[in-house]
């Protein structure tokens, strides 16, 4: 079965059960049993061996030390964030927004330039806009599940077009050797169709206030049954009891000394003060380690800033250690339970299967093979829940097919090796496994089916509207007329959904009357 179509079976039946059922731990787990069950040739004690202690299994995905970083950085953002609503920055905050940002389109559109403006990490982002915008977005009454969504679609999908982030660095050191990997990134930022479009389409949704699929109806209980949940989440801090009497500035600055210190934590970890330049220590960087020790550093400051100040005493801050930890256990067990998951498919081969798979198209279909990159890609990253897995996966292919070295093909190459990055920023987008997934539904604080259920048409509008333009850009080769293509569908398409809601209500009003 290893490196066959079975290899794909465990994801299949994971997000399939976390979808059927709206219950994500039991669904991973009994996907990651699929796993080791075809492993082991459905022995019992292979079995047990394989979930638990092989190098794929539990332990060994929590012993990886890029994975124990992760979850070490999830923990301290998580304190940060109790110490903040603690000390009243968090209410302050919601208050100083609330006579500034008077209307739910100004809401949403400020959680989405937040977004866009902290495209440091994908993981950074998704718990920082969280903590910072739910007290407005609260406010005006827009759903949690709105809230992960906006999170979501500008986490992942900003990083992917920054030259400066993690996400850059992950896709450089995928380049073959001998390839400048960040000018290759640089150079497919304006072939990165799904992100590119993924904005519009957020501006687009929040100008016309459209809303559709089963996000309408969380819309509709935010704005007319006060229930900004619909479905309740498993963990929730709201109740937090505020003994501060912070300001603004309690939430600001641990925000502003967070994004500093996470900067500086991860062009350490790259040699920036070892000799390496700016843009060297950031394409070398591991996000675990800069993340993890930026998160400390702004905890630290946080704590000294609070007690020095007499917003928070010193017992009331050490308790924030465990209530911070507890915040974040259930985003901690699904990434546990994911990574575990990923495992078990490594371990199957199905990164074999799916670049066999991609390798028999080239040839004949050129023209149409950044659209079809491009659905592997979406397909590989929605099975496995990992971006980088699908990039390191097959971007090496890709630029086998076209290289980057021949006048030739170089534009096709780009044009390829951004369907491979905008196919797996949709896959993980869309899969209820994926990290950055997860952490959004942390990050609102929303029930994590119900972030994937709500969003999940959203993000297959964009990944429709992303095929066309990639087919366009494959006939084409003119960067400016396909993206001007895709800009054109996804404004039309959400004008045209504009029109249909307006018709919708218009006759709902006739019918009550």
């Amino acid at each position: 079965m290893y490196a066959t179509i079975w290899s794909l079976l465990p994801p299949v039946i994971a997000i399939g059960l976390a979808l059927i059922t709206k219950e994500v731990y039991s669904s991973l787990f009994i996907g990651i049993v699929a796993g080791a069950l075809l492993y082991s040739g459905f022995s019992f004690e292979g079995t047990m061996l394989h979930i638990f202690t092989s190098e794929q299994g539990l332990v060994g995905q929590l012993s990886d030390p890029y994975n124990m970083g992760i979850l070490i950085f999830l923990v301290f953002l998580g304190i940060i964030v109790q110490l903040m609503n603690k000390a009243g920055g968090s209410r302050a905050f919601g208050e100083w927004a609330s006579s500034h940002i008077r209307t739910r389109v100004g809401a949403q559109l400020c959680t989405m330039l937040l977004g866009v403006l902290i495209f440091i990490d994908d993981y950074f982002n998704c718990l920082t806009v969280g903590s910072v915008m739910r007290p407005v977005t609260d406010r005006h009454h827009v759903s949690r599940a709105k809230l992960a969504y906006l999170i979501d679609a500008t986490a992942a999908p900003v990083c992917i077009i920054a030259p400066i982030s993690s996400w850059a660095a992950a896709v450089s050191g995928f380049a073959p050797e001998g390839t400048n990997g960040l000018m290759l990134f640089i150079r497919a930022i304006p072939y990165n169709y799904y992100a590119l479009l993924t904005l519009v389409m957020i501006i687009s949704l929040t100008v016309f206030k459209i809303d559709y699929g089963p996000m309408a109806r969380h819309e509709h209980n935010a704005i007319w049954n006060d229930d900004i949940f619909t479905v309740k989440p498993v963990s929730r801090t709201d109740a937090v009891e505020v003994e501060g009497k912070g300001g603004v500035i309690d939430l600001v600055l641990p925000i502003v000394c967070l994004v500093i210190f996470c900067v500086l934590g991860m062009i350490y970890s790259g040699g920036f003060f070892s000799g390496a330049s700016f843009v060297e220590s950031f394409a070398n960087s591991d996000a675990s380690v800069g993340l993890m020790i930026g998160s400390f550093c702004g905890l630290v400051v946080t704590l000294v800033f609070y007690v020095s100040r007499g917003i928070l005493k010193f017992r009331s801050c050490m308790d924030s250690l465990t209530e911070g930890f507890n915040a974040m256990v259930p985003a901690i067990m699904i990434l546990a339970l994911a990574w575990t998951l990923k495992g078990m498919t490594d371990s199957l081969g199905a990164a074999e299967y799916v670049a066999a798979m991609v390798d028999s198209f080239s040839g004949s279909v050129q023209n149409m093979l950044p659209a079809v990159i491009f659905l592997i890609a979406c397909f590989l990253s929605f099975a496995t829940g990992t971006s980088w897995g699908t990039f390191g996966i097959l971007i090496p292919i890709t630029l086998k097919v076209f290289a980057l070295d021949n006048p030739a093909t170089a534009q096709m190459a780009v044009i390829c090796v951004s369907a491979c990055m905008a196919g797996a920023v949709c896959g993980d987008h869309c899969s209820p496994i994926s990290d950055t997934t997860i952490m959004s539904s942390a990050g609102a604080q929303c029930d994590h089916i119900a972030h994937v259920s709500t969003q999940m048409p959203y993000a297959l509008t964009a990944a429709a509207i992303s095929f066309v333009t990639y087919v366009v850009a494959g006939m084409s080769r003119n960067v400016f007329a396909s993206l001007l293509v895709g800009v054109v569908l996804t404004v039309g398409t959400m004008f045209l959904l504009h029109l249909v809601q307006k018709s919708g209500l218009e006759s709902g009003e006739e019918t009550t009357a």
